[in-house]
């Protein structure tokens, strides 16, 4: 799966960043988010992210961002990525025919996603169900077993 692109929702980083996920329900999500990264790194692959995410992230975990933002500063294979005034304009098209069901901003990962033909991956079960009309969408554990 080399030279694949993937923008990772907010909710992956939290489960990494705040250990999440039950054992006793089989492997922690947590782990499972490490594990994707370590397939991403060491496969050619790369990530993106946008100011969305680092706010969502910060507004969700002050206790986890300056652990976060060291993480993908330093991680070669992710990238920050701006969004484009095209994006909003496309999100609130997209947020309108969810019947608002969906956020805004969820809205513009999906529209982000599909401008940078770039898999989605998230564990949003109401985002997984509205973006795969679009694009590509996944959950880490999907990509590389």
């Amino acid at each position: 799966m080399s030279n694949k692109f993937f923008y990772v929702d907010s909710c992956i980083w939290l489960n990494l960043f705040k250990k999440e996920g039950d054992p006793k329900k089989g492997k922690p999500y947590w782990e499972i988010a490490k594990d994707f990264l370590e397939y991403v790194s060491s496969n050619g692959c790369e990530i993106f992210i946008s100011s969305f995410i680092s706010k969502e992230i910060f507004f969700k975990a002050k206790d986890i961002f300056k652990k976060f933002t060291v993480f993908y500063q330093e991680a070669k294979y992710i990238h920050v990525i701006s969004v484009e005034k095209e994006d909003y304009t496309f999100a609130r098209k997209l947020e309108s025919c969810s019947n608002f069901e969906i956020s805004f901003y969820d809205c513009l990962h999906i529209i982000i996603s599909k401008r940078l033909n770039a898999i989605l991956v998230t564990r949003d079960r109401k985002l997984i169900d509205f973006a795969k009309k679009y694009i590509i969408v996944k959950k880490p554990e999907d990509l590389f077993n």
